[in-house]
């Protein structure tokens, strides 16, 4: 049995043009860079698609996703 999930996570793009912030297997929030401007979206999955690009996140499936940290999040939400 795998060990629980400590949340919330941080994952981000490749590129280092969007961040996630993970606060559960069904709620995760982006910021989202694009030129000099930036966007923040809160998200909540509903149907079970979502789900499972929450939980492909989480586990940063297919090299889509590299973790990232709180304090990297913080600085790209300053």
């Amino acid at each position: 049995m795998s060990e629980p999930l400590n949340f919330p996570l941080f994952r981000k793009y490749p590129n280092n043009k969007s961040f996630f912030k993970i606060t559960d297997e069904d709620r995760f929030e982006e910021l989202k860079r694009t030129g000099p401007l930036k966007d923040h979206f809160e998200f909540k999955a509903k149907i079970h698609p979502d789900r499972v690009f929450i939980q492909d996140m989480i586990e940063m499936t297919n090299g889509f996703w590299v973790e990232s940290s709180a304090e990297e999040w913080e600085l790209e939400n300053a």
